[in-house]
């Protein structure tokens, strides 16, 4: 099994779609190290030798900020949002949603399960 930036790349499955298990990779960002390790994007992380293994982790490691780090600076965004006390800051500090969504109905993903409210039946 390959580790790739702290993380375990499924063997079974081709390079492409294994790299997306990296937080902060997606599509366009592993075809692109592909494309940059001169991999072919349909080989399978089991096929891959520990030189090319290396070459990914390292591609990975100089262009790309991804797992941790990239955890912590978005985490720092959100906190620097909320200690500014604007809008996008106060709704993700009483966790709500941010982007403009309604809450009258819906939400609950961000708002948790419904609480009951007494002599509210009709």
């Amino acid at each position: 099994m390959a580790r790739i930036a702290g993380v375990n790349i499924p063997t079974n499955k081709r390079v492409e779609i294994a790299l997306r298990y990296i937080h902060g990779i997606g599509p366009a960002k592993a075809k692109e190290i592909c494309e940059q390790v001169s991999i072919t994007p349909e080989r399978r992380v089991s096929e891959l030798t520990d030189a090319e293994v290396l070459q990914i982790r390292e591609v990975i490691d100089r262009d790309h900020m991804v797992e941790g780090d990239l955890r912590r600076d978005v985490a720092v965004n959100i906190k620097r949002l909320m200690d500014l006390g604007n809008y996008r800051g106060l709704r993700h500090r009483r966790g709500l949603p941010v982007r403009g969504q309604r809450t009258h109905t819906n939400a609950r993903t961000r708002k948790g399960p419904a609480k009951p409210i007494a002599g509210k039946k009709k």
